[in-house]
């Protein structure tokens, strides 16, 4: 495990495809992380105190520091780790693909 990767934690739960696309994204960069797995009906007070604005999953925790919000979280994996398997290509076009499905199977399913 790379320096870069240690203490890579994220707090999720099982059936969130939010949670689900920042899993493939480390799992598809090969980033060795701990799931912590939450109970959205009795959330946890390290959920509470690591999200407090929208109190949800998924959480990323990278060398103790939070990032919420799929997405975002999405968009740092790929900066912080751009030497490891990319996320979207490097042809503009092609990258526009991706995101135009991305978008659409966010908004479709």
């Amino acid at each position: 495990m790379a320096s870069s990767e240690k203490a890579v934690k994220m707090l999720g739960t099982w059936p969130s495809p939010f949670c689900l696309r920042v899993e493939l994204a480390l799992k598809l960069k090969g980033i060795s992380y701990e799931h912590i797995e939450e109970d959205l009906s009795n959330k946890s007070p390290l959920l509470l105190q690591l999200n407090p604005v929208h109190k949800t999953v998924p959480v990323l925790i990278h060398n103790g520091k939070a990032i919420a919000e799929s997405l975002i979280i999405l968009e740092y994996i790929h900066e912080t780790w751009p030497k490891l398997a990319p996320l979207l290509p490097e042809n503009a076009y092609k990258k526009a693909l991706v995101r135009f499905w991305a978008d659409f199977f966010e908004k479709k399913l």
